[in-house]
């Protein structure tokens, strides 16, 4: 018999935010997991679950604790006898352990991000490290590791890593955008950063390096996402000031990232597996970016990316500067690094990892 997984998650974002994880959860099902979503039935990524076979039950909790919701997951459960019951996110978490009370299903959480799970936080025990959870899946090795370094009365195994991986063929339709509207010089290095502008993301160390960059070096920023205005006054103080141009939030952000040159992102903590970043690679950009603990394992320093240290500007403009002084070798690290992460980050690997913990809770 195959085993048999209800997932709850939330579809409701733009389809290639979802992607990774609907994909991982479609590839399951073709590799003989008996998969059904508990999802927002008019989400676009809904359909793309239907036309692949799987069983979507129009539903997701609206209320962190709901004993509507609580009552309506644990009839699904009992009619449809599933193996495990696999949670994405905090309405899920909450409503679907108590929804597993006294029922045989294995229930599994899912964990993106580090910190706020600490031990000696009661909340904890009623969502990730409640008694009738199984098995944490992880993001990330630097999620999975912060999850361990709390653990009171669970084995380290508790919490594994399954990355959510990609695939090379949905970048192969991706058309640089036209660039024109920033109105860029001939013969420019252009640089995208994408990213929302929270402290994490370390936005201001990167405007900080353009201070360490030759100032006759042409080299121009795209920046990308919610909130960059906030930087404003620290940009009229930077001797690139005409050269760092403020895009805001894009919905054909990837379009522009793969009209650019590189790629950078200056995190200074808090990621498990940037999302930009993974984006970058699989767009065959040369990229810039910090060895914090989330980006562990996503590229080796000097022949797939080049790795400067967190919170250090001078570091990320003599990655830049690097960058713009070897063309012919920044193209060949962008291509090395498109093939290293489509080895090590593929989703056909997450497929094959996140159905060996199914495998392990069902027949240990």
């Amino acid at each position: 018999m195959p085993i048999k997984v209800l997932v709850i998650s939330s579809y409701d974002d733009a389809f290639n935010a979802v992607r990774p994880e609907g994909e991982l959860f479609i590839g399951l099902h073709r590799d003989g997991v008996e998969v059904e979503m508990m999802t927002q039935g008019n989400a676009e990524y809904a359909g793309r679950f239907r036309e692949a076979g799987l069983k979507v039950y129009d539903f997701h909790p609206k209320k962190t604790w709901d004993p509507a919701a609580v009552r309506y997951i644990r009839r699904i459960l009992q009619e449809g006898k599933h193996d495990i019951l696999h949670l994405f996110n905090k309405k899920a978490v909450v409503n679907g352990v108590r929804a597993a009370r006294g029922l045989p299903v294995k229930v599994v959480t899912y964990r993106g991000f580090t910190g706020h799970l600490n031990w000696y936080d009661p909340s904890v025990y009623l969502t990730h490290f409640h008694p009738r959870v199984n098995k944490i899946t992880c993001l990330a090795d630097s999620v999975r590791d912060h999850v361990r370094s709390n653990l009171l009365f669970r084995l380290p195994e508790f919490a594994v890593t399954v990355n959510k991986g990609h695939d090379l063929s949905w970048y192969d339709h991706i058309k640089p955008a036209d660039l024109s509207e920033f109105q860029l010089p001939s013969g420019a290095m252009v640089v995208s950063c994408v990213a929302n502008a929270r402290p994490m993301k370390g936005i201001r160390y990167l405007i900080e390096a353009t201070h360490f960059l030759p100032p006759d070096a042409p080299i121009h920023f795209l920046l990308i996402g919610n909130g960059m205005d906030t930087f404003s006054e620290q940009i009229e103080k930077s001797p690139y000031r005409d050269r760092i141009h403020l895009a805001g939030f894009r919905r054909n952000a990837l379009e522009i990232v793969a009209a650019c040159d590189a790629s950078v992102l200056p995190s200074i903590k808090g990621e498990a597996t940037p999302k930009a970043a993974l984006e970058a690679l699989f767009l065959g950009k040369p990229l810039v970016f910090t060895s914090i603990a989330g980006n562990k394992n996503m590229a080796i320093h000097g022949e797939t990316a080049y790795v400067a240290p967190p919170c250090d500007p001078k570091a990320l403009a003599e990655g830049l500067l690097w960058m713009w002084q070897h063309p012919e070798e920044r193209r060949q690290l962008g291509e090395n690094g498109r093939q290293y992460i489509s080895t090590h980050f593929s989703v056909a690997r997450s497929v094959q990892e996140m159905k060996a913990v199914y495998t392990s809770l069902c027949h240990p």
